[in-house]
């Protein structure tokens, strides 16, 4: 599967990119990835520079990824809903899919996920995108652990452990894989906290689907 990420450093953090890479390959599927970031860049500003439009015409991708900036799709959810509809539309006409990586409220707003959930499942919805629920997997994760920690120290980005977690969710989301059991070292994370970021994003995730 061949996959191109568009966002900022939400998605360059820790390169989860490569983490979700490895946790397929790992599952015998090979990921091929290109990441499109700027830091703190909308969807809007990414439209509007052209190189990931360029790139999704090239028509070589399986998937487009699109990350809209952190706290936009609370401020401003009609503007980003129109950048997804743009996107879509190109992505579409290319003949891939689009998935939307649903992202996490600030370490001190968590009042905000509820926005980023509505504003992210509202479009998906309407446009048919594969939703990826990083977000709420986050939300449920951080309501029962104190750790590992998520956020990194601005309480903002994301810590290895929540870009992991992240990692596992696309795993689940976009090839229909379980993280479980996966023992591929990553460096900087110790093997305990893997496994338990493992279970709980695939028990959450199947809470979810289920709708619990």
């Amino acid at each position: 599967m061949r996959i191109l990420f568009i966002g900022n450093s939400f998605t360059a953090r820790n390169n989860l990119p490569a983490l979700f890479a490895g946790l397929a390959n790992a599952r015998g599927l090979t990921v091929d990835h290109r990441l499109i970031s700027a830091g703190g860049a909308s969807l809007r500003q990414h439209l509007n520079a052209g190189t990931a439009l360029a790139a999704i015409a090239e028509g070589t991708y399986d998937v487009v990824v699109l990350q809209e900036q952190s706290t936009l799709p609370t401020k401003n959810p009609a503007r980003m809903h129109d950048s997804v509809r743009d996107f879509h539309a190109a992505i579409d006409e290319a003949g891939a899919r689009t998935a939307l990586y649903l992202t996490w409220a600030r370490r001190n707003a968590p009042e905000a996920q509820q926005g980023l959930t509505t504003a992210y499942s509202t479009i998906a919805a309407e446009v048919g995108a594969t939703l990826v629920p990083v977000g709420m997997v986050w939300e449920r994760f951080l309501s029962t652990h104190d750790s590992p920690l998520l956020h990194d120290a601005d309480n903002s980005h994301p810590a290895l452990a929540g870009s992991y977690l992240a990692a596992c969710v696309f795993l689940v989301s976009l090839l229909g894989e379980h993280p479980v059991g996966i023992d591929v070292p990553v460096k900087g994370l110790d093997e305990k906290t893997a496994a338990l970021l493992r279970q709980a994003a695939w028990d959450i995730c199947e809470d979810l689907a289920s709708g619990k």
